[in-house]
């Protein structure tokens, strides 16, 4: 095997940008991904043990079950390394573990969108001062929404619309509901454009939301009140509110856990219940059901392309390790002894040439058949393995090219 060096213009470095597209659909309390059913496996009746609509980080835990063949869990010992969880503080660490205790996790983790309904999103809670009597505010309420302020008011400058106060009104005081999707799903950030937000009443389309502005803004585009703002879409943080409490019809819904048959008027702050916020036909009602929401956008994902291009000159790549590659019966050694190993020099190349008449030897030509080209780093260290699907036959007049592709 002989090495050699890329050329100038043998390696070349792209970007490939990719817009991934992703559907989620809600209906009755489940989730549902880019319409993928439910795979049951030989061990497992969910294959990835994850719930309908989400993927899984890792793919750990593929097609097993707890009890036939037990689930792969990460776990850190303590020892004088420190090394920890990051959920577990420093005072934990030091006071509740003693040295060759094991801390565990668990696997698998699953990501998918989740809503939460969010009224007076700016409220806090309160508390009396034990001491003086005097009310003081504590906590927020919502915490998303107060980390989420900040940034709101940063793209205030694309649309009145995110900012926090304007004179479309102040989202401290509004039904707020907020729709958060992992940056598994679209990348860097969601391709502006590429939204829509669909609601259904008993399969008939209700509403649509679109972004069609790319301004973040999100319109609707059918509905009762067509051309109306009910919400913002933060694109590179992966998040959607929705303040539109306009009724989209005249039906009546039960969509608020706990409310029992209660019903509410659809409307977008409404929109996506059941996305992990607890509302489901047993914390409301059987009419709940008539209700199902659908989430389709676009990602924006820069993957990183090397191409390689390695070639085999005339004259080049003639040999093989292949024990095939020389005839078949001589012998390997010419003598060996206590101080002596010397291979047989006489060992001939088989000869691969093919002859069109029955009994006839061609003349023989020196050839081989590649199968596998291998890249190596500056230190010639193996990082890489080009296997084809079917050798290639190289001729010592011929040149050949291969072209390997990396995406990283």
């Amino acid at each position: 095997m002989s090495l050699k060096e890329f050329g100038e213009n043998d390696v070349i470095v792209n970007t490939m940008v990719t817009n991934p597209r992703c559907q989620f659909f809600v209906y009755d309390g489940n989730i549902f991904y880019n319409n993928q059913p439910a795979q049951s496996g030989a061990f497992a009746s969910n294959v990835k043990n994850t719930p309908s609509g989400f993927v899984s980080l890792y793919e750990i835990n593929i097609d097993r079950h707890a009890d036939r063949n037990p689930l792969i869990y990460p776990f850190v010992t303590k020892q004088s390394s420190g090394t920890n969880w990051r959920t577990v503080s420093t005072t934990t660490y030091s006071t509740e573990f003693a040295y060759g205790d094991v801390m565990t996790s668990s696997y698998p983790m699953s990501a998918s969108i989740t809503r939460e309904l969010m009224v007076n999103a700016g409220r806090r809670f309160s508390g009396v001062d034990a001491d003086t009597g005097e009310t003081f505010l504590a906590a927020p309420a919502y915490r998303h929404f107060y980390a989420l302020k900040n940034t709101l008011d940063f793209y205030g400058t694309k649309s009145q619309h995110y900012r926090v106060s304007s004179s479309y009104g102040d989202k401290n005081n509004q039904t707020i509901n907020l729709i958060s999707i992992p940056s598994i799903f679209y990348g860097q950030n969601i391709k502006p454009g590429s939204i829509s937000l669909k609601w259904y009443v008993t399969g008939t389309l209700a509403g649509e939301l679109q972004d069609t502005k790319r301004n973040g803004e999100l319109i609707e585009v059918t509905g009762s009140n067509t051309g109306a703002v009910a919400g913002v879409v933060l694109y590179s943080e992966g998040f959607v509110l929705l303040t539109g409490s306009w009724a989209l019809n005249g039906e009546s819904i039960p969509l608020v856990a706990g409310s029992g048959s209660s019903g509410v008027s659809p409307s977008w702050i409404y929109w996506g219940a059941g996305a992990q916020d607890s509302v489901t036909r047993a914390t409301t009602a059987v009419g709940y059901v008539s209700a199902s929401f659908d989430f389709s956008f676009q990602g924006v994902n820069d993957i990183q392309v090397v191409t390689m291009f390695a070639h085999a000159r005339k004259g080049e790549a003639n040999y093989s390790n292949n024990p095939t590659y020389l005839t078949y019966g001589e012998g390997q050694l010419q003598e060996t002894a206590s101080y002596i190993y010397e291979e047989n020099s006489n060992r001939t190349i088989y000869n691969t040439v093919s002859s069109s008449y029955r009994d006839y030897n061609a003349p023989f030509k020196r050839q081989v058949y590649i199968s596998r080209v291998a890249v190596y780093d500056e230190n010639k260290n193996l990082i890489g393995i080009a296997t084809l699907a079917n050798p290639i036959l190289k001729k010592e007049d011929q040149d050949i090219s291969f072209k390997i592709k990396l995406d990283i």
